[in-house]
């Protein structure tokens, strides 16, 4: 799940960085003075206060659906879609075996134990996949991602 965007072309980001007197130019997309293609990031200093560090927050309610979390860069995002991420992520999990109970000892329900490690080694690996996935796709930007299982037992 993509939990937000600060594209600087998003109505409300739009406006927070005209009233600091910046623009929105379009540039291979919409850029803050024709730069930078985020309205919030870490650094950037030449841009302040038209970018802000200040990050949106939301909470969003977890339920025991949830599998991961998937933690990512624009570059990432620029070129693979949600789905797309989730299903690599997926195929990573199962070549790794389902979680262990929450007792953190046992068999899985094909009989596989489990241990966190592996979950830590499909989480790496879904990672250097989507990485790389961004990369072969000629992602314009650097690309950072960050995988955590949300799978309960683990």
């Amino acid at each position: 799940m993509n939990c937000g965007s600060c594209q600087p072309d998003r109505p409300d980001e739009l406006e927070r960085i005209q009233a600091a007197g910046g623009r929105v130019i379009y540039w291979d997309g919409a850029r803050v003075l024709g730069v930078l293609a985020m309205s919030r990031a870490i650094g950037d200093g030449y841009l302040k206060p038209f970018v802000t560090a200040e990050p949106e927050v939301t909470v969003t309610e977890r339920s025991d659906a949830d599998e991961c979390l998937i933690l990512a860069s624009d570059g990432l995002w620029d070129v693979v879609t949600n789905e797309m991420a989730c299903d690599v992520v997926r195929a990573c999990f199962r070549s790794n075996g389902p979680p262990e109970p929450a007792s953190g000892e046992g068999t899985s329900s094909s009989g596989k134990a489990v241990s966190r490690a592996e979950s830590d080694k499909a989480c790496s690996d879904a990672a250097m996949l989507l990485a790389k996935l961004a990369l072969a796709r000629r992602s314009a930007d650097n690309v950072s991602v960050v995988v955590v299982d949300l799978r309960r037992g683990l």
